[in-house]
């Protein structure tokens, strides 16, 4: 299996300024490099960076961009790593593409924290990928969920299915 992991930004890329004196993050490289070179795969993988956005500052045209960028891809197997405020917007305008599995999924925390969830969501995503023949989906809080029944708890803030 080869997997494709596409950085389109969020705070599971974030880092430490080296531009704003320290007092705001940026999205840095992406934090999947660092979360796969400290495992023993079992798969090969590709890392693109297609975009380095705050979700909140997500457009349709960057959607559209992603949607576009997985279609043209010849990997069937892409995790996307993304902000998780519009984490559920992204994955429905991606929506169903055949032939293909998609998992997107997040961070509450940049990974770069030691309390960071982002090797466990990515861990789910891989795992997902494993046991999902086709489809798109949102990797978040252990659970694997289709977009169209998925949605982010306002009270909690955890990702939950209809």
């Amino acid at each position: 299996m080869k997997v494709l992991f596409i950085q389109v930004g969020g705070t599971i890329d974030k880092d430490y300024p080296k531009l704003n004196n320290g007092y705001a993050f940026e999205i840095g490289e992406p934090a999947i490099s660092r979360i796969l070179e400290r495992n023993l795969l079992g798969f090969d993988y590709e890392i693109v960076s297609l975009m380095k956005k705050d979700s909140l500052d997500m457009t349709d045209q960057d959607r559209s961009e992603i949607r576009d960028y997985c279609l043209k891809s010849e990997n069937s197997k892409i995790v996307i790593t993304h902000g998780s405020d519009t984490l559920v917007e992204t994955a429905k305008v991606i929506g169903q593409i055949k032939g293909k599995t998609i998992i997107l999924t997040a961070a509450y925390r940049p990974e770069r924290f030691s309390n960071s969830d982002a090797d466990f969501n990515v861990g789910v995503a891989v795992g997902g990928l494993n046991n999902i023949l086709e489809g798109t989906f949102i990797a978040m809080n252990g659970l694997l969920i289709s977009p169209d029944q998925c949605y982010k708890n306002e009270k909690t803030g955890r990702f939950q299915q209809r």
